[in-house]
């Protein structure tokens, strides 16, 4: 205890301390005895994996801790986890590393074995792998209620869970609960979202400081900046889109052969003609004549492949989804959502490998469907209704809002293909934890080929950041789609050192 009495806040140790006693008891009586199938503790077992080029032994742990209601004790839901840990008496304490990935609705099962865990999926089989995060750090990998193994305690409870208020409340009692119940409490603390959720571990950072929970840094991965306030020029930050369309379109082959084959070369050029011409054109939009308007479009048709035609004279904007409908419809296709240089999806053959190893080899033989790699219909309704998932029924809104309000957001990001709608005020997020906890370390990562989170925008971002933002956070661009790191090896080892990077100079 008295590690953690000096990581809290100046003035109110006594007072927290009583407080996490407290809920160590809450969090003890049902949170561990529900934790596993058959209502028993947490399933632990033990393995071997060459990480970094040494051989490890950790401990795998698998449990569901009940999210419950602090006024009565009850629990409104059971938040199922996967833990990596090592141990060792002489070595001092580790940090705590809780993943999660997106959505929303989406299990962590990707980050986990795509990524930063100990065993990687290659195909259908899964293997050492060489970049796990588990070298520097305990993982505990966290699938929200409604995806993987976790569930509400009750029908009537999941709408507490399947919104975005709901959601960062949840997941924030989960990691306070994980650390009283596992003796981590003044560990230091690391929050890792991909994609949606990265939005979510900038939210859950900041609840975490409010309560006196120290958490030292964020990664997150293809989702964002945790950002309200959007930092540089609104016009130019509109117009970089432009240079990472490019990069796609050369990929391709579609942008204008005079502007060479070497990606980073026509990424400059696409900048250059950004910021001299069209940043300022789209600045002073209505002041252009129809012949002006007819040369942008023939300098964007050069470098994203979209034909003149095709461009809104009106706008002079090509929007994301316009972009990947439009650049292979010669040859009937479309972009992949979350990666340019994709047509289709990856496969998803290794999903029955993954549900295995959970079951068979970590030993948590729950006869549930694994939502997001198994489907709810393989599951029981009494109804035999199947309702929709956690996804399809999220609530986005963030404070009240009217139904016209809805349907008009979701029409408007289903329209320009930019992400989920924003539906009500932001939650505080990346800013306001940076100021509670100014040593805090943030590392932001995008893909080059993503086409939501892209790199030149991010680049113009950070160059906008104040002082005290600079010194916090960290942008990086890698040669990637929205998920940099799949089937790359190299870019997994630079993520990975980046991520390992972080840990060492937040520690």
């Amino acid at each position: 205890m008295a590690a953690h009495e000096n990581r809290l806040r100046p003035g109110t140790a006594r007072r927290k301390l009583h407080s996490l006693a407290s809920a160590a008891l809450l969090c003890a009586a049902v949170g561990v005895a529900s934790a596993n199938p058959t209502g028993g503790a947490p399933i632990e077992t033990h393995h071997q994996a060459l990480i970094g080029g040494k051989e490890l032994t950790y401990a795998a742990e698998v449990g569901r801790i009940a999210i419950r209601d602090a006024e009565t004790g009850n629990p409104h839901g059971y938040m199922f986890y996967t833990a990596y840990r090592l141990r060792s008496a002489a070595a001092p304490r580790r940090p705590v590393m809780f993943l999660w990935n997106g959505g929303p609705g989406a299990p962590s099962s990707w980050v986990n074995f795509d990524l930063a865990g100990p065993k990687l999926l290659e195909g259908t089989r899964l293997t050492h792998n060489p970049d796990s995060w588990l070298a520097d750090a305990d993982l505990v990998m966290v699938d929200p209620i409604g995806t993987g193994f976790s569930r509400p305690a009750r029908r009537k409870y999941l709408p507490e869970f399947a919104g975005t208020v709901g959601d960062v409340a949840s997941i924030t009692e989960f990691v306070r609960c994980w650390l009283i119940l596992h003796d981590d409490v003044g560990a230091p603390v690391f929050l890792v979202g991909e994609s949606w959720g990265a939005g979510r571990a900038a939210h859950v950072a900041y609840a975490l400081e409010k309560r006196g929970i120290q958490v030292d840094g964020l990664v997150l991965i293809s989702g964002g900046w945790g950002l309200d306030e959007q930092y540089g020029s609104a016009t130019l930050h509109q117009a970089l889109g432009v240079v990472d369309m490019a990069s796609t379109a050369l990929y391709w082959h579609r942008s204008d052969p005079a502007l060479g084959t070497d990606v980073a070369a026509l990424r400059r050029k696409a900048e250059e003609w950004v910021r001299r011409t069209y940043a300022p054109a789209l600045a002073h939009l209505g002041r252009l004549s129809a012949g002006e308007r007819d040369r942008i479009a023939v300098q964007l048709a050069r470098f994203t492949g979209i034909a003149p035609k095709l461009i809104d004279r009106r706008t002079l904007l090509i929007t994301p989804h316009q972009f990947r409908t439009e650049l292979l419809r010669s040859e009937g296709k479309v972009l992949y959502l979350l990666d340019g240089r994709r047509t289709s999806p990856p496969g998803s053959a290794g999903d029955p490998t993954i549900v295995d190893y959970l079951r068979e080899r970590l030993g948590y033989r729950s006869g549930l469907p694994y939502l997001g790699l198994e489907k709810l219909t393989q599951g029981f309704v009494p109804s035999g209704v199947y309702p929709k998932s956690v996804g399809e029924i999220w609530n986005y809104a963030t404070g009240p809002v009217t139904p016209a309000e809805v349907q008009a957001a979701i029409k408007a990001a289903v329209a320009s293909g930019s992400g989920p709608p924003q539906l009500g005020p932001p939650l505080p997020g990346t800013d306001e934890a940076i100021a509670l906890n100014p040593r805090m370390k943030v590392l932001v990562a995008v893909g080059m080929y993503d086409p939501y989170d892209q790199c030149a925008r991010g680049q113009a971002t950070e160059a906008a950041l104040p002082p005290r933002l600079r010194r916090a956070i960290t942008f990086k661009c890698y040669a990637g789609g929205h998920e940099m790191y799949l089937g790359s090896p190299k870019i997994r080892a630079e993520l990975t050192n980046d991520v390992l990077s972080l840990v060492a100079r937040a520690r």
